[in-house]
């Protein structure tokens, strides 16, 4: 259940539309399952890869983890993840000049597009995530709260993530401050990296 931010991915992933596919599906590629792709999307989920490890191991989400880890255990960092896509659709005219109903959009046509060369888990999840659409919605706490009910009813002991929202509530300007701290370094540096793979 890693890599729940799925617009912080998608908006990290540039225009490629074979960056985009890799980095939205690198969570169900495993081990050499990897060679069977093109080269455009094969550099996609090695820029999710490298984005999850530089989130993973920057002080400000490890504060943020620790932070919420009595709550949430192990799910704690499944919980940033989305709290970190709600900062970034509630705020999304600091970050694009695109409005987020169009980048949404835009991107379900790319996924819905190449749906038959998609793993089959990812198959499975996206008409969910076109139906509710997911990317938008997380924009609202409503929308966060359904999408993080729907995951802890499928967690295999209590995880507590139906209660998320209304930690997020509670001490909304602390988790605002933390993604303002690191969503700046993280784009910086998926920009970087996504300009090195795109010379496949």
């Amino acid at each position: 259940m890693q890599g729940m931010n799925f617009l912080a991915h998608l908006y990290l992933s540039g225009n490629d539309p074979d960056i985009i596919i890799g980095n939205f599906i690198a969570d169900h590629v495993k081990g050499r399952r990897i060679e069977q792709y093109s080269a455009g999307i094969r550099a996609g989920i090695q820029l999710h890869r490298d984005i999850d490890e530089f989130t993973d191991s920057h002080p400000v989400v490890k504060e943020t983890v620790l932070s919420l880890r009595p709550l949430f255990h192990k799910y704690a960092g499944v919980v940033v993840d989305m709290y970190f896509d709600h900062f970034l659709a509630a705020g999304w005219d600091r970050w694009s000049e695109e409005p987020l109903k169009h980048f949404t959009m835009s991107m379900y046509h790319v996924l819905m597009r190449n749906f038959r060369g998609l793993p089959p888990r990812t198959r499975y999840m996206l008409p969910f995530m076109l139906k509710n659409d997911w990317l938008f919605n997380y924009s609202r706490l409503e929308g966060l709260h359904r999408g993080l009910s729907g995951m802890a009813k499928r967690t295999s002991f209590p995880s507590g993530m139906e209660h998320a929202t209304d930690e997020l509530r509670k001490n909304y300007g602390y988790y605002q401050g933390q993604f303002d701290r690191f969503f700046p370094a993280l784009r910086s540096f998926a920009n970087s990296r996504r300009q090195e793979l795109m010379a496949y």
